[in-house]
């Protein structure tokens, strides 16, 4: 008799929707924005369904966002920009998780703009 085992992802919004919320830590904790998702999109992208997807995207935005704040900083400097896109990232990074967090909920697909495909 053969075994015909197969995985069934299961469905949790809850659980994507706390992963969206999980990168306001940083404004919380000052860090955790980038690992706590990342931990939870790691640990669960192979149960829960939809959860590689809604990952991927949190894990670009972070990584975009901590590459738009390192360039930034010499901005501040050399012209003075540094500071409005400071300003511009924060609050992108700090919306844009509540509004992703509300499409999870619908059952939606994340939208993170300025993100970079560094995990396709």
């Amino acid at each position: 008799m053969e075994s015909n085992y197969h995985t069934l992802k299961r469905s949790d919004n809850q659980l994507i929707v706390l992963t969206h919320l999980s990168q306001l830590l940083t404004y919380v904790t000052g860090f955790g924005g980038l690992i706590t998702p990342l931990i939870i999109w790691a640990t669960q992208k192979e149960q829960v369904d939809g959860m590689d997807a809604h990952g991927k995207s949190i894990v670009n935005f972070q990584l975009s966002m901590l590459i738009y704040t390192i360039i930034s900083i010499p901005l501040i400097i050399v012209v003075g920009l540094g500071i409005v896109t400071l300003v511009l990232i924060g609050i992108l990074a700090f919306v844009m998780p509540i509004v992703n967090a509300i499409k999870a909920s619908n059952g939606e697909l994340p939208s993170y703009p300025l993100s970079i495909n560094f995990i396709s």
